[in-house]
C-alpha cells in the first residue's frame, strides 16, 4: 500500500512554487460534511465566495469558477471567445507560455509565437514593444487575442501587463487581452479590470493555498459579447449556462464542494489580513530569499530586477553543475522540495517556492536546506545566504496584522 503521509520527523518542506502547502485552517473548513449542492445552504455558500472572489482578482464582473486545473481555465478561455482557424498572438516567456501555445495548436486556432531568441529569452518578461509592431502591421485586424503569462512559474518573471493594455490601446487593435496569472493571483498584485484584461485564467494551488483542483476565468463585458459569437465547441467550459447559474448561487453541474469550502475559507484569510499587506509580505520573503542568493554568489533566473517574481526566485547553477542533482540532494537529505527548471532550463535551475502559507522561519529553514545541500554538491558559496536572508528580514520588519 503506498503511504502517502510519511516523511521523516518533523514536517515535510514543500516549497515549490505550487502546489503551496495548505494552512490547517483550511484543510479544517474542507472536512466539513458534502451537503447538497442543490439546496439553500449551497446557494448561500456560492453566493458569499462568488462576491468575494471578486475582491481578489479586483473585478466587478463575473469570475468563473471550474473544477479543474489551471490548463482546464486555460482551454475555458480560449474556446469561449476564438472560433476555428483564428489568429492568436503569444509571447514566449517560459515553459507555460509554451503548453498554452501547443494547447492553440490542438485547439485549431493559428497562434503566432512571439519571443526573444533562446533560453536567454526566459530570462526577461513580455516584450510589450513587440506585441506593439506586430499589430501595427495587422491592419485587418485577423490576430483575435493576444495571451500573454503574468508571473511565469517556470522562470520567476512577472511581466508588466499594463505595458501590454497600452501596446494594444496604442494600435487601436480590438484584439482581445487573455492573461494567466495561475501562480501570481493573491501573490502578486493584479488587476483585471484596471489593467483593462479581457480574460484572466488562475488556479487554486498557488497564492489562494488551496489543493489543485479549482481554476478560474475573469471576463469583461467585451469576453461574453465575443463569446457570443465565438465557434469553437464548448460543453462544460461555456460560461453562459455557469454564469447564470451562479447568480442564485449555484453551478450547472455537480461543483466540487469541499474544495469551494477551502476557498470560502481562504478567501476569509485574505480579506481578513487585506489584500495590500498579503502582498507586501510576499515581496519582502521574495527580497530575502534573493539576498540569500546575491550572499551565495549566484545568479538569479530573472535578469530584469523591475520584473523579479514575489511568488518564486529561479536559482541558476554554476556551469557543469546539474541543478536535478542538487535537488535531489536536497530532498533525500533535508525532506525539503524545490521546482525543478522546465523545458530550456531544465537541469540548469531550481526554483524556491516563497507563497502562500509561509513564515520568515519557514524560508530561513528552506534556505539552510538549499545552502547545506548545495554544500554537499560542491557548488562553490560566495557566503551564507541564511545569515543574509536573517538580516534582511530583521532589517525590513512587516507590520502584524
Amino acid at each position: 500500500m503506498l503511504n502517502l503521509d510519511y516523511h521523516p520527523s518533523g514536517r515535510h518542506f514543500l516549497q515549490i512554487p505550487g502546489p503551496s502547502p495548505v494552512p490547517d485552517r483550511i484543510l479544517r473548513a474542507m472536512s466539513l460534511p458534502t451537503i447538497d449542492h442543490r439546496g439553500p445552504e449551497f446557494g448561500a455558500l456560492g453566493r458569499e465566495l462568488l462576491d468575494k472572489i471578486k475582491q481578489v482578482f479586483k473585478t466587478g464582473n463575473p469570475v468563473v469558477i471550474y473544477p479543474a486545473s489551471g490548463t482546464g481555465a486555460w482551454e475555458a478561455a480560449l474556446v469561449n471567445v476564438l472560433s476555428p482557424g483564428d489568429r492568436v498572438l503569444m509571447f514566449e516567456t517560459g515553459h507555460f507560455a509554451t503548453l498554452w501555445q501547443k494547447m492553440a495548436l490542438r485547439l485549431g486556432l493559428e497562434p503566432e509565437f512571439l519571443g526573444l531568441p533562446g533560453a536567454e529569452g526566459w530570462r526577461q518578461g513580455v516584450q510589450a514593444d513587440m506585441i506593439e509592431a506586430r499589430l501595427r502591421e495587422d491592419g485587418g485586424h485577423e490576430i483575435k487575442a493576444v495571451c500573454v503569462v503574468h508571473n511565469e512559474t517556470s522562470t520567476g518573471v512577472t511581466s508588466d501587463i499594463t505595458a501590454v493594455r497600452r501596446a494594444i490601446d496604442a494600435v487601436g487593435h480590438p484584439a482581445l487581452l487573455l492573461v494567466d496569472t495561475i501562480s501570481g493571483l493573491a501573490s502578486a498584485d493584479y488587476r483585471h479590470d484596471e489593467w483593462g484584461v479581457d480574460v484572466t485564467i488562475s488556479g487554486s494551488q498557488k497564492g489562494l493555498m488551496l489543493p489543485p483542483g479549482i481554476s478560474f476565468n475573469a471576463v469583461s463585458d467585451k469576453a461574453i459579447a465575443a463569446s457570443r459569437e465565438a465557434q469553437l465547441p464548448k460543453s462544460f467550459w461555456a460560461w453562459d449556462e455557469i454564469i447564470e447559474a451562479n447568480q442564485n448561487g449555484y453551478w450547472p453541474y455537480t461543483p466540487s464542494t469541499n474544495l469551494l469550502y477551502g476557498l470560502n475559507e481562504s478567501l476569509d484569510m485574505l480579506l481578513e489580513e487585506g489584500l495590500d499587506h498579503v502582498l507586501a509580505r510576499h515581496q519582502r520573503w521574495a527580497a530575502g530569499v534573493r539576498a540569500a542568493v546575491a550572499a551565495w554568489g549566484l545568479e538569479i533566473q530573472c535578469q530584469d530586477a523591475a520584473l523579479y517574481s514575489p511568488v518564486l526566485t529561479g536559482v541558476m547553477m554554476p556551469d557543469g553543475v546539474d541543478a536535478d542533482a542538487v535537488r535531489k540532494i536536497i530532498y533525500e537529505r533535508f525532506d525539503l522540495s524545490l521546482g525543478m527548471g522546465l523545458g530550456k532550463v531544465k537541469g540548469r535551475m531550481f526554483r524556491i517556492g516563497h507563497l502562500g502559507d509561509c513564515n520568515d522561519l519557514t524560508l530561513i529553514a528552506t534556505l539552510g536546506g538549499c545552502e547545506a545541500g548545495m554544500k554537499l554538491s560542491g557548488v562553490p558559496l560566495k557566503d551564507s545566504g541564511v545569515v543574509a536572508a536573517l538580516d534582511y528580514f530583521a532589517r525590513h520588519p512587516l507590520d502584524a496584522r
